[in-house]
Parts: C-alpha cells; sequence; structure tokens
C-alpha cells in the first residue's frame, strides 16, 4: 500500500472577526484583551425582553468580502436562530444565517506547483455572532468570559475542491492576505480572530465517490491545520487498508501529542432546529449600494502580482512576496516612482529589508525609519553610478540607524563610486603585481582566481571601484 494511491478530498470553512468597532447587534466595544465581562450588555448576554439591531457595518464588510471574493450578493437576505446549549452561548440559540446567506456562489483563484492555476468555488458566506469563551481553571472548574459573545464574525465556506495539502495552505494564506488588504479583519490568529474548520475524506485514485468525511474544529493556527490534515489523510488510509471504515465524526487536534482525536460522533446530523430569527428585519440591499461597496475594494494582491510581473518585470516569486503585504506594496510603487531600476528596489526589499524583518507582524506593519523615496533615491544613486550595490548596502545600514537620507550619507562618508580610468587602471596594476599567485592561477584555468583578484581591488579602494569597468581593466591586463 502507498499513500500515493489515494487521493485527498478536503472542504474549508473559515471563520473570520470583523474588525468592527462594536459588536453585531449592540453597542458594546469589540476591543481584544479587556477584563473579563466588561465588554458585555443586556442585548448580548441575552437578557429577556432585549431587542437586537443590526450593525450597518457588519453588512457593508460582509459585502465587500463577498465582492472581494467574486461572489454574488443577495439582495434580500435574513437572519436564522440555531438553537443548540452549550455554556459559552448565554441565548442558548446563535443568530446566524441559514436559508439566506448574503453572499453565495463565489470563488478564488489559487496556484500551486503541483496543480497549477485552480479555482476553489466558494459555497456561501454568512454573517453571525461569536460566542462566548470557556476559561478552564483546572480542578477549580470552568469560567465563562462573554466579552467575544455578539463580536461580528463572518463564514466562508468552500465546495470541496481542493485535492492537496498545499492547496490548502496556499488557499488559506490567500484569503488571510485578501481579508487584510480590504480591511475587514485583522485576521490575528492567536486572538481568535481567524480560525477554521476542515472537512477531510480520501478516496482510491481514478475513484469518483468521496469517502466518509471527518471534521477537524476550530484550528487556529495555519501550521497546525496542515499538520493536522497531514495526519488525518494518513490516518484515514490506515483504517481503510486495515478493513475498517470511516466513522464521521468530529476530531479535534493535540499539538502536543501530533495526533487527531476524537471529539463526538456525527453519524447523525444534528438538528439545529433553524428557524427565521422573529426580533430582526431582512437585511434588504439595493444594487446601488452593493455598486457602493465594490468601489471601496483596492486592487486585490493577485492583481497587483500579476501586475507587478507586467509593469516592472519581477518574477511570480519576488511579485508574490511584495504584492502579498498591503503596506509593503504600496511602499514598493512609491519607492518606483523615485528611482530607476523596479527589480533592484524589490530585490533591496526582499534581500536587504525582510531579513531586518522576519515576522508577518512586522512585514504587515512595515515600520521604516526612512521613506519610500529614500529607497527610490538609494536606487537612483546605484543606477547613476554614483555608488555600488557594495556601498548601497553600508547605505542602507545606515538609513536604518540614522534616519538620513542617502545622499547625505554618501557626501558625509565619501562613498561615491571611483570611476576614473586612470585611477583605476593604476589599482588594477597595483594588485595583480601583489598576487602572483591569483595571476598563476588564473592562467592555470582557475576561476577563484578573479574574484580573488576583485576583492583585492575592492579592498584596496574601499569597495568604492566600478566593479564594470575593474573587471574589463583586470581582464585586459591578464591576457596581455
Amino acid at each position: 500500500m502507498s499513500y500515493d494511491d489515494y487521493q485527498i478530498v478536503l472542504g474549508l470553512e473559515v471563520h473570520s472577526e470583523l474588525k468592527t468597532k462594536t459588536k453585531i447587534y449592540c453597542s458594546c466595544s469589540t476591543e481584544f484583551g479587556a477584563d473579563v465581562n466588561t465588554h458585555v450588555c443586556p442585548v448580548c448576554l441575552g437578557l429577556p425582553g432585549t431587542l437586537p439591531v443590526v450593525n450597518k457595518a457588519v453588512v457593508d464588510f460582509a459585502m465587500r468580502t463577498g465582492l472581494a471574493l467574486n461572489c454574488k450578493i443577495r439582495e434580500f437576505s435574513k437572519h436564522d436562530r440555531k438553537n443548540y446549549f452549550y455554556p459559552d452561548l448565554p441565548k442558548a440559540y446563535q443568530i446566524t444565517q441559514f436559508e439566506m446567506p448574503i453572499c453565495y456562489d463565489g470563488y478564488l483563484d489559487i496556484e500551486t506547483e503541483e496543480r497549477g492555476k485552480s479555482r476553489i468555488r466558494i459555497h456561501e458566506m454568512h454573517i453571525e455572532e461569536d460566542a462566548g469563551k470557556l476559561l478552564h481553571e483546572g480542578t477549580n472548574g470552568t469560567l465563562i468570559d462573554y466579552n467575544r459573545g455578539g463580536v461580528p464574525l463572518i463564514e466562508i465556506v468552500t465546495e470541496p475542491d481542493f485535492r492537496s495539502i498545499e492547496e490548502a495552505r496556499v488557499y488559506l494564506e490567500t484569503l488571510k492576505s485578501i481579508l487584510k488588504y480590504i480591511d475587514v479583519s485583522d485576521c490575528k490568529m492567536e486572538e481568535g480572530s481567524l480560525r477554521c474548520d476542515i472537512n477531510i475524506s480520501v478516496m482510491k485514485k481514478g475513484s469518483s465517490e468521496f469517502g466518509t468525511r471527518t471534521e477537524l474544529k476550530n484550528m487556529n493556527s495555519f501550521s497546525h491545520a496542515i499538520k493536522a490534515i497531514e495526519y488525518e489523510y494518513k490516518r484515514q488510509i490506515d483504517e481503510l487498508e486495515k478493513g475498517n471504515r470511516i466513522i464521521q465524526e468530529t476530531r479535534r487536534w493535540n499539538e502536543d501529542k501530533q495526533i487527531t482525536e476524537s471529539l463526538r460522533s456525527k453519524e447523525e446530523a444534528m438538528d439545529y432546529r433553524y428557524f427565521p430569527e422573529p426580533d430582526l428585519m431582512p437585511i434588504v440591499l439595493s444594487s446601488d449600494r452593493v455598486e457602493e461597496v465594490r468601489k471601496t475594494i483596492p486592487e486585490l494582491p493577485q492583481a497587483k502580482k500579476e501586475r507587478y510581473q507586467k509593469e516592472f518585470g519581477l518574477t511570480a516569486y519576488d511579485a508574490d512576496l511584495i504584492a502579498n503585504y498591503k503596506k509593503v506594496a504600496a511602499f514598493y510603487e512609491e519607492a518606483c516612482t523615485y528611482g530607476k531600476d523596479t527589480k533592484n528596489i524589490a530585490n533591496t526589499i526582499i534581500s536587504e529589508i525582510y531579513k531586518r524583518i522576519d515576522t508577518e507582524e512586522e512585514k504587515e506593519a512595515f515600520d521604516m525609519p526612512f521613506t519610500a523615496k529614500d529607497l527610490g533615491d538609494l536606487d537612483s544613486l546605484i543606477a547613476s553610478g554614483v555608488i555600488g550595490k557594495n556601498i548601497a548596502k553600508k547605505v542602507l545600514d545606515e538609513m536604518y540607524e540614522t534616519g538620513k537620507k542617502p545622499n547625505e550619507i554618501v557626501e558625509e562618508q565619501g562613498l561615491k563610486q571611483i570611476d576614473n580610468d586612470d585611477e583605476l587602471r593604476a589599482v588594477v596594476l597595483k594588485v595583480v603585481s601583489e598576487q602572483p599567485q591569483s595571476v598563476a592561477d588564473f592562467k592555470a584555468g582557475k576561476d577563484r582566481a578573479i574574484k580573488a583578484l576583485m576583492g583585492g581591488i575592492m579592498k584596496e579602494t574601499k569597495g568604492k571601484a566600478n566593479p564594470e569597468k575593474v573587471q574589463a581593466f583586470l581582464m585586459e591586463e591578464l591576457n596581455k
């Protein structure tokens, strides 16, 4: 038996908290990190006699997300009650959308090396309220913080279109980038702002019949999600090869043990007894309002990536590294208006700046001690021959340390590139005469000799020699 004999089938349900200032049906704050049970009121606590009111910003954010995901927008949608008892749900029901979600029939195009371009269909996207948070106190019992109860959520439900774990990873990263680009969610997974449920099954390759699926619940880390999928994929195959059947159930990822564990059986569908929410009017939208929201959507990461390749000549890989972060992309584009070599500017960001800010949070904030114009001006100094690329790295280091302008640093430290032919020829002759072994190595066909001689010249000129001219003069001298 080989795992390669089986095909994985995945569907994802992504829950994202919206970054509105207030909750979905009341005016309580959605700010994270407040003292327990301080952002609550009779409405979000579900006290008798209270009436919810829909937050207009939630509807707008939902529409913006749906449009960014190529969804159709329902001009008439409604709320429903999902009835179940759990301690973090004070009303014993959750207000959600069941029969008529606000967004439906969308898609997100992704690309992986294994499968190339593929389209992930989005079945629906609906709005709902979040539940509270259980605080387990060990032997002292469990407490409940209702601050999160009533925080607005969108749930994005895909069709079972994923055929590899890599596709799931790319989809999640792409979706997260879009949500941040359109400014509807902060996507802070450590704060619970973004989490997903994963439906997974396997089938023999060549088969058209899906296997029995299991559901992995509440994955709040992409890395954990990928590890959980990998484990569950192999676990299901192992069970089938033993002659066992897959039980339809809900499972959780145990990070400590690196395994999935059964939570509860789903052999029979739970009856949530959905019915229309009687305390809320339907959501009625005009086509004009939908178009107004559509105009607020910025150029999205995938479109930027494609434009960067065409307009700036970047590789797909480099374009992706820049376009994936909204503030980096804006900084890069502004720098390009002042610089001359768009590829070099991109390379400076990726090779020199990213090594200083290696976390996702730092790249998303992209808080630089210098301006985009400064980076563009640095590139212009290179393109015009005032400084070489090696010196440019030194200038960039100084820009980080002092915040000074690149031109100012070059003047103060005397870093202008040596471009005088006579001066360069003299340095070449000096280094060649001082390194007879390197000359002999060159004549013996050893390529490293050139590097040794170039290194000597750059050391002699403190890195300020024009490298193109130096190499030409060096080869001319060595070939005599």
